[in-house]
């Protein structure tokens, strides 16, 4: 998880006044055949992949780890929005708002 997701994350938990968790996982769809899912939670999973950084976790379900394996999961704020993003280096192929990809 890049520094920029974790300042992100700190920040929605300081304003909802809890720790909260980032869930990442990879459900089937979207235009390229695969597609991210991000949910903030307080609680893990027994099974979860837990990815810490700046002392914020992101989950990840265990199936979606092969799917994510070597990615990075970031924060950006752009012109376009702002938002989560994973780059994946795994993705042969990802739709042009990069929500969705193809391996």
């Amino acid at each position: 998880m890049a520094v920029s997701a974790a300042k992100r994350l700190e920040k929605l938990g300081a304003a909802e006044g809890k720790t909260l968790m980032l869930r990442v996982a990879v459900d089937g769809g979207g235009c390229s055949g695969f597609q991210y899912r991000f949910e903030l939670v307080e609680t893990a999973e027994d099974d979860d992949l837990r990815i810490q950084a700046d002392g914020q976790a992101a989950l990840i379900d265990p199936v979606s780890v092969p799917f994510l394996k070597n990615s990075e999961i970031a924060y950006v704020d752009e012109l376009a929005g702002a938002q989560f993003v994973v780059r994946n280096p795994n993705a042969a192929s990802s739709c042009g708002c990069g929500v969705s990809f193809s391996i």
